[in-house]
């Protein structure tokens, strides 16, 4: 939290110092440089195939060597998994508030729209992962 509020601080004190509002005064400042080249880099499709193989790979790894006999001792195996459920619960809430906020914005309303249905979304995700806990006990 200390950090997104000294973000926030941060982003408003560099737009309030400008005298003329931000994208007016046709030069593009090193910010609109580095999110232009993000905004190219990202939505190049080959990026997106090659991140969904890492993270697959990546969890699949994880459980593998949660379970299968690899000579780690109890504890870090037991861990691994932990981390395995923990990587696929952080994927399916982000594919929940991506969805939703994708969803807001392509019925016309805003950013901070999106953003709000996105993290209800996910808030509503959290809800039913607390509840299954507090009813069947899934965690642990």
């Amino acid at each position: 939290m200390g950090l997104l509020v000294t973000g926030t601080f941060l982003a408003v004190a560099r737009i309030g110092s400008q005298r003329t509002a931000p994208g007016t005064d046709g030069s593009p400042d090193r910010y609109a440089a580095v999110v232009g080249g993000l905004r190219d880099f990202v939505r190049q499709p080959v990026v997106w195939a090659v991140a969904f193989v890492a993270i697959t790979v990546g969890i699949g790894g994880v459980a593998l060597l949660a379970v299968g006999n690899f000579g780690l001792p109890e504890g870090l195996s037991g861990s691994l998994l932990g981390v395995a459920y923990a990587g696929v619960g952080l994927l399916v809430t982000g594919f929940v508030f991506l969805g939703a906020y994708f969803s807001a914005r392509g019925r016309g309303l805003g950013n901070a729209h999106g953003v709000a249905a996105g993290s209800f979304a996910a808030g509503l995700v959290f809800l039913v992962l607390i509840a299954a806990q507090l009813l069947v006990g899934v965690i642990g």
